[in-house]
């Protein structure tokens, strides 16, 4: 069988220092719920990739613990640490902390779990991905935390039912399970282009959008596509305590796992519950703007995240 690999990405650039609000956490209007969410405090995302810097400034102080499935470090189950890159900048995008420095994340005050299942060239054997879903679900924190979202930036061709097996049973479980749709795109919305485990309708399936909302020519389209985020060009965290751009639908999946951090605690607050899964995923899809794209490009459109609350203020001032 093949094995799982990063889903192919671009690096745009490398910087050694930077002190900015990266365009993408602006356009999915993250800000607009920090308040109210503490920044998504609360929220505990397993993030399923290369690893993490766990020592990265932007990071530091976000990480509540991780687990290395690879091979890479010897095998060393407690080494989590990422030697390619790509997580670390997947983990930078959901919650680097705002401190005046660097760059900031969509939930800055969520927490991370950080499970390494590919390599340092970017592939991994489904049984680590899936070992590592199923370990997200079972994890516990000091305070009894659960994860509540999963961000996966990888894919394959293989429909497996192991695969599918270990998400049902996360998403049965309440957790939220974001997936990269993949960079295959032919630049055609009529194409329809499928990587797994984007491609099941269960999971929460993530196309790429450029900072003009126009859609990237490398997102995958297909049936299953559910909403777009910012994916081109996508200022992060990266090893060494440096910073890249990269692109890829890879980054277009952190920003959405990063909204539903601010996303479940706010909900759970007004309705004073826990919510199921498919409660949170009906709010996420109510923060969406479609942009004009065909539905197996974009879905439901762009996680906007203030646009309920845009709403209210909007009918509020028919009704006085």
């Amino acid at each position: 069988m093949n094995r799982m690999k990063l889903i192919p990405y671009r690096m745009d650039a490398i910087l050694d220092t930077t002190n900015e609000v990266p365009k993408g956490v602006h356009m999915v209007e993250a800000q607009s719920l920090w308040d109210e969410t503490h920044q998504g405090e609360s929220s505990v995302i397993a993030v399923i990739d290369t690893g993490c810097q766990s020592d990265h400034p932007d990071l530091q102080g976000q990480i509540v613990g991780g687990r290395n499935f690879t091979d890479d470090h010897n095998g060393d189950p407690e080494n989590y640490q990422d030697n390619n890159g790509h997580g670390t900048h997947v983990a930078g995008t959901i919650a680097a902390k705002e401190d005046g420095e660097g760059v900031v994340g969509v939930a800055p005050q969520a927490k991370l779990l950080i499970l390494k299942v590919l390599s340092e060239e970017g592939s991994g054997q489904y049984q680590w991905i899936t070992d590592a879903i199923d370990y997200a679900v079972q994890w516990r924190g000091e305070n009894n935390e659960r994860v509540r979202v999963i961000s996966m930036s990888l894919g394959g061709p293989d429909d497996t039912p192991e695969l599918k097996q270990s998400i049902l049973k996360a998403i049965s479980e309440g957790v939220s399970v974001v997936c990269a749709a993949g960079n295959e795109g032919d630049g055609r919305e009529d194409t329809m282009e499928y990587a797994y485990p984007g491609a099941y309708n269960e999971v929460i399936q993530v196309g790429a959008v450029d900072e003009s909302r126009r859609l990237a020519t490398f997102t995958n389209t297909n049936d299953q596509i559910d909403l777009v985020a910012p994916g081109v060009n996508v200022l992060s965290t990266y090893l060494e305590g440096k910073y890249a751009r990269l692109s890829g639908t890879s980054m277009a999946t952190p920003h959405v796992s990063g909204g539903l951090a601010l996303i479940i605690p706010l909900v759970e607050s007004q309705f004073q519950r826990r919510m199921s899964e498919s409660e949170v995923f009906s709010q996420l899809i109510k923060r969406t703007t479609p942009l004009g794209h065909s539905k197996t490009a974009e879905g439901n459109g762009l996680m906007t995240l203030a646009l309920t609350k845009k709403l209210e203020e909007l009918f509020s001032t028919y009704i006085t």
